[in-house]
């Protein structure tokens, strides 16, 4: 059996549950969040914890077993704490903006990149080379925050580019002298 997937998620108070068919709707003080469960797996809720059941221990069916309890307690943990994910922007004259809705992002391109900053997701900007992406879907928080790193991905040679905060870079020689 999957050892994730055998798991009940617990409930904290605040947090409510419906659960009609094969559609979770999870509502607590951050948002509200709905999963389409996939038709073999059977969810079911009593009291304060979830448990998700499979029918078969067909290869299939224990990943989709594991996989959907992950994804219920991702939605249960994302109303009740929000996800956060921290970029960091290195080399000479490339910073980031907030303008309202928008990201201006200035990367060393003839043109500034504007990013519109998807409903549900928060981004801050305490300094000119840091970004916190805060949002209470995880798959959102981390779809944006690649979004952002993929205008100008770290290069190997000086290390210019968006990263994820704490992520290192292999760094390559340059050309050597002749």
């Amino acid at each position: 059996m999957s050892r994730i997937g055998k798991l009940p998620v617990s409930v904290p108070k605040g947090v409510q549950v419906q659960i009609t068919g094969q559609k979770v709707h999870v509502e607590g003080p951050k948002g509200k969040l709905d999963l389409n469960v996939h038709p073999r797996m059977k969810v079911a809720f009593d009291k304060d914890q979830i448990t998700v059941n499979r029918p078969t221990n067909a290869s299939r069916d224990r990943s989709l077993h594991g996989l959907t309890r992950s994804l219920i307690f991702n939605m249960v943990k994302g109303v009740t704490e929000e996800f956060s994910k921290s970029l960091e922007i290195e080399g000479v004259g490339f910073r980031a903006e907030l303008k309202g809705k928008i990201l201006q992002l200035s990367l060393g391109f003839s043109h500034p990149i504007h990013y519109h900053i998807p409903e549900g997701i928060k981004i801050e900007v305490p300094k000119p080379t840091l970004l916190t992406v805060t949002g209470f879907d995880k798959a959102l928080v981390g779809q944006s925050a690649a979004e952002i790193r993929g205008f100008y991905e770290p290069e190997p040679y000086k290390g210019k580019g968006v990263r994820y905060a704490g992520e290192q870079i292999r760094r390559k020689a340059g050309k050597a002298a002749g």
